[in-house]
């Protein structure tokens, strides 16, 4: 006869032990839960930090802080900027009612018309037809003769000769001195200047540039530079664009290197944009990435001895 044990303890005990399984079985898949939201969240974060991350590269890689000063399709009477003058003046022979004291950057879209600007660009066009450079920019001077030609430079007016005058007319070169005339009185207006003091000087330009590859350091026009450094006798410099940003080329705006924001123009085909020279206005221009940008540099001059006279006819 076999004896009889006590059930009632091991009952209690597999009952524990279910419970306690029961118990185990929900922490495990509380932590299971909670590990993939866990997971999950990382996720989301790392996704949401990465796409942040993106759009603020683009946006820094994009734009490089930049501001825009002028719009292409602004009309403006006058915008004018006034940062704090440089020292570079000051290892320069000074002159009374024409060296920096005031110091900025304008622009103005109403000195010349539109009609002006084109006819301003058919001359530079019939001019570098002659030549223009291998890389993205050339240049024409029409006061020393420098055309781009190929990595080189040559004076139009010896090496073409009387061909020179099929090109151009003296009704050419009025326009080109009006105009410089023009820009002349603007900027003795915006600085507070003696319009007598302020004298052209070289090099005044033409520039044609495009999205062909660099072949000279004549062609990397897009490094950061000071006028006042490059060329000393440089006091204030202008330009005149004659061709319309996102219209007739893409890229090639003009930038302005500030502090805490660098401040672009966009060229506007008749716009007249100009600045001291000095380092308080550091600037480059974008590279081109389609089409074909020109521009007329028109540059001044407060020291009598740097100054130029207006081109003519040979």
């Amino acid at each position: 006869m076999s004896t009889l044990r006590r059930a009632g303890p091991r009952k209690a005990e597999d009952r524990y032990q279910h419970g306690d399984q029961t118990r185990l079985g929900m922490i495990k898949t509380k932590s299971k839960q909670a590990t993939w939201q866990k997971w999950f969240t990382v996720a989301v974060s790392v996704t949401v930090s990465i796409a942040c991350t993106v759009v603020l590269w683009d946006y820094l890689h994009e734009d490089d802080f930049k501001e825009v000063f002028a719009r292409q399709t602004d009309i403006l009477e006058g915008k004018f900027f006034e940062v704090p003058c440089s020292k570079d003046y000051e290892s320069h022979k000074r002159f009374a009612g024409c060296t920096p004291t005031k110091c900025g950057r304008a622009v103005q879209d109403t000195v010349v018309n539109r009609e002006e600007a084109l006819k301003m660009l058919r001359i530079a066009k019939r001019g570098l037809s002659l030549g223009g450079s291998d890389g993205g920019a050339s240049i024409l001077d029409l006061h020393s003769g420098a055309l781009s030609m190929g990595k080189q430079f040559v004076n139009i007016y010896r090496y073409f000769g009387d061909q020179i005058n099929d090109l151009f007319d003296e009704e050419d070169f009025a326009l080109y001195s009006d105009v410089r005339w023009r820009i002349q009185k603007e900027i003795a207006k915006a600085f507070g200047i003696n319009i007598t003091r302020l004298h052209l000087t070289k090099p005044t330009f033409f520039s044609r540039m495009n999205n062909t590859e660099a072949k000279t350091m004549h062609d990397e026009y897009w490094h950061p530079h000071i006028d006042k450094v490059t060329y000393g006798s440089f006091d204030y410099t202008s330009l005149l664009y004659l061709s319309d940003y996102k219209i007739d080329f893409g890229g090639g705006k003009f930038v302005f290197v500030d502090e805490l924001v660098n401040r672009t123009v966009e060229p506007r085909i008749g716009r007249v944009s100009f600045f001291t020279s000095g380092s308080e206005n550091l600037h480059y221009v974008e590279r081109v990435a389609w089409g074909t940008r020109y521009a007329i540099t028109v540059s001044f001059t407060c020291d009598p001895v740097h100054a130029i006279e207006d081109p003519s006819l040979p």
